[in-house]
């Protein structure tokens, strides 16, 4: 299996681009009418691209050391010239990270969402195949590219299923993305005006050598390019947008764009650490304060507003408004240690608020009002879909009569939402014993040990940047578990009488199998902790990606082949 893994590894790397494009394409050949086929095509090619993030995974793990750098060159043109795909732990790392969840929302839509309208599972792909290249493109151009084919699908995504709230939701979406991508544009052109080049690994190695006359346009440039991907991390106070948006969504599709902030903050670690590290001369670490106290008040911002929120979706906004915060904030302080725990944190949070949207769906089909767009599933079964917050269809309360609370069964689909809320809760405010609360313990391990800190004019004193960030990841968790506590009682604990609600197996395992996903990180947390640590520490010095990238060679004509030839350099 490894032999073949390493055979196919050129191949496997655009794979995760290649298979959801074509599926996409064949879907659309596929009649409306025929929805099972289209979702069962839609699973089995999901399935696929998450099998080939874990190989890649597999791959870069087991050639052992953290600078493992896979590059494919899909033009056969040498870097910088031509289009250049790699792949390292971090972007392994979160290819299988959206393969889970994009398995468990499309999963969880064949139950009722795919057809509340048309080209559901297409739309899906796109969003992956926009996802999946964000991660492992190596080019600012592609890299915009691959944003606008994700963004583009998400707005398809986000208005499925129609209804007012969606469509007013879905307009602020879109103006916010459109601008940001304008920002995104203007910001590449500068940096390319500058350097003279679009490879990541190119502008690494010419950013030390811009004039100092030329330094201020090149900050001006990366400005206007950490605007744009900011606001697409949800930063404060970029972020106005998510709350309304993601409330409005449907379901499965809020889970799966749980996963676009993290492309946002993916996107500011990769760039930031490449263009202005250690070797960007003068600009290096350029806007290391915006992102540190940015950060600092999106965390802030975010534990407010679900400890304000009185609807689960807007709290499970918040949330990730929370994990954004949190990330952005350690990836500003810099160091390996913090962002490695902080890259152990993005895997259980982001597992967790995914579940948690698809958990509120159910649970609101017990509360008394209950939402439902002017869609049913079919004649048999006229259970009414989920429609935007804010339109509601009023159901009569059931008699609770008056015998008494104590004794009485819980029924079996009450008891699974009652404890899986409990998870999610556990998870989001960082509580023992699951992942959550190791993550942000070894994050707060490394703010309070100076060893690990680049304290620079402080010495061996901890900044207070570090004890700001401390202070908010104890004080966002407090206000994490009031809000999620109030909502529990409101929604399991107080109502009495209330029918349970009717679940299908094809609901709830996608939920199970996220929150079995945190558990099972708790359980091998000192394994993930350690490939997110060596992780950190490859994107924070970058030498390797560089030279990976640069050495790449073209493969020759059939000709001139040599029997070993391979796109690869060796670890």
């Amino acid at each position: 299996m490894s032999a073949w893994i390493d055979a196919a590894m050129p191949q496997l790397i655009v794979a995760p681009i290649v298979l959801p494009l074509v599926t996409a394409a064949l879907l659309l050949l596929v009649n409306e009418s025929r929805r099972g086929a289209k979702a069962l095509i839609s699973i089995v090619a999901t399935a696929a691209v998450l099998v080939v993030a874990i190989a890649l995974m597999q791959w870069v793990v087991r050639h052992a050391t953290a600078s493992a750098v896979g590059v494919y060159l899909p033009s056969n043109w040498q870097a910088p010239f031509g289009i250049v795909l790699a792949v390292d732990r971090l972007s392994a790392m979160m290819l299988v990270l959206t393969g889970v969840i994009g398995l468990a929302s499309l999963l969880f839509a064949t139950a009722r969402w795919h057809r509340a309208g048309v080209h559901y599972h297409s739309l899906f792909q796109l969003q992956l195949m926009g996802i999946n290249g964000a991660f492992l493109t190596a080019d600012l151009f592609n890299l915009f590219v691959f944003f606008e084919v994700m963004l583009a699908a998400s707005y398809g995504l986000l208005l499925h299923g129609s209804g007012r709230a969606r469509v007013g939701a879905g307009l602020k979406y879109i103006a916010v993305n459109l601008l940001a991508s304008s920002l995104f544009l203007i910001g590449v052109a500068i940096v390319y005006g500058i350097t003279g080049t679009l490879n990541y690994a190119d502008i690494a190695q010419k950013i030390a050598l811009v004039p100092a006359a030329d330094r201020g346009l090149l900050h001006a440039g990366a400005a206007l390019l950490g605007i744009a991907f900011l606001a697409k991390a949800a930063m404060w106070p970029l972020n106005f947008w998510l709350t309304p948006a993601y409330s409005a969504a449907s379901a499965s599709a809020a889970a799966l764009f749980v996963v676009l902030t993290k492309v946002g903050v993916y996107t500011v670690l990769r760039l930031w650490t490449l263009l202005l590290a250690a070797e960007a001369g003068a600009a290096v670490w350029f806007g290391a304060d915006a992102l540190v106290y940015g950060g600092l008040a999106t965390l802030a911002f975010g534990a407010i507003g679900v400890v304000a929120s009185h609807r689960l979706r807007r709290t499970a906004g918040f949330a990730v408004i929370i994990s954004s915060g949190t990330l952005l904030a350690a990836i500003g302080l810099g160091h390996a240690t913090l962002v490695g725990g902080a890259l152990f944190y993005l895997l259980g949070s982001t597992l967790a608020v995914s579940a948690l949207f698809l958990l509120i769906e159910l649970i609101e089909r017990t509360g008394e009002f209950e939402t439902a767009p002017p869609v049913y599933d079919d004649a048999a079964d006229h259970a009414p879909l989920y429609l935007a917050a804010g339109e509601h269809v009023a159901h009569a309360p059931a008699e609770s009569g008056d015998a008494p609370l104590v004794g009485k069964a819980i029924p079996a689909a009450t008891a699974f939402l009652g404890l899986s809320f409990m998870t999610c809760a556990l998870l989001i405010a960082g509580l023992p014993p699951l992942s959550g609360f190791l993550a942000k313990f070894a994050m707060l391990s490394a703010l309070l040990d100076p060893a690990g800190v680049d304290a620079g004019a402080t010495g061996s004193a901890i900044p207070a940047a570090h004890w700001s960030l401390l202070a908010l990841l104890i004080g966002s968790g407090l206000l994490s578990i009031i809000g999620l506590s109030r909502a529990g009682a409101r929604h399991f604990w107080a109502p009495q009488g209330r029918p349970a609600p009717h679940l299908r197996v094809i609901e709830c395992l996608p939920i199970a199998a996220l929150l079995a996903l945190c558990a099972l990180l708790a359980l091998r947390a000192g394994p993930v902790l350690d490939y997110a640590e060596a992780a950190a520490a490859a994107v924070i010095d970058p030498t390797r990606y560089v030279q990976a990238v640069m050495s790449a060679t073209p493969v020759p004509p059939p000709g001139d082949r040599p029997v070993h030839a391979a796109r690869m350099p060796t670890p």
